[in-house]
């Protein structure tokens, strides 16, 4: 069944929306890959906030093309069955979901991600995107980070205090 007119003005309109709204949007080819991996895959994307969807190609092409941080992004490889994982909270979290389920199903292949600033990033960068590791571990691996001369400085007063501590023992214990 066609779309009517308005639907059509209303998906363009979401498409836009996304574009905008999302700090990474990946680019996928889902040729081959069952609908009840999509939906496995959305499920799981949920979780992270992360958003998958599926648009025509002319009517995304239109909203990048009619969206000045978009226009001159090449979107040569945007052919064929396409999805569309975007998520506005997270910067690497939509690369992440994408590249995690492409493991473990090789019918998912990222095709490259378009980024806030109107980017277009190759597959192979957006795959190292992926490879981050989470905002809350590198916040941990940096108070860790931050942490370890504070602590070595720590060991390094103490361990005086009890030099000095075992020589007045051993000078008390000479006089008795």
């Amino acid at each position: 069944m066609a779309l009517t007119k308005d639907k059509k003005n209303q998906i363009y309109e979401d498409v836009s929306n996304i574009l905008d709204s999302s700090k990474l949007t990946v680019v996928a080819k889902y040729s081959g890959t069952s609908v009840k991996q999509l939906q496995e895959l959305r499920k799981i994307a949920k979780e992270s906030g992360t958003s998958v969807k599926v648009f025509k190609n002319r009517i995304v092409l239109k909203a990048l093309e009619s969206n000045p941080k978009f226009k001159d992004a090449d979107t040569s490889l945007f052919t064929g069955m396409l999805l569309y994982a975007s998520n506005s909270q997270d910067e690497i979290a939509s690369a992440k979901v994408i590249a995690d389920f492409a493991k473990t199903n090789p019918t998912l292949e990222i095709v490259g991600s378009l980024g806030l600033d109107g980017s277009l990033m190759s597959a192979s960068d957006t795959k190292e995107l992926a490879s981050i590791p989470a905002m809350e571990v590198l916040r941990g691996q940096l108070v860790g980070t931050l942490a370890a001369p504070l602590s070595g400085f720590v060991g390094v007063l103490s361990g005086n205090v009890r030099s000095i501590l075992n020589v007045l023992n051993a000078h008390i214990e000479q006089v008795n």
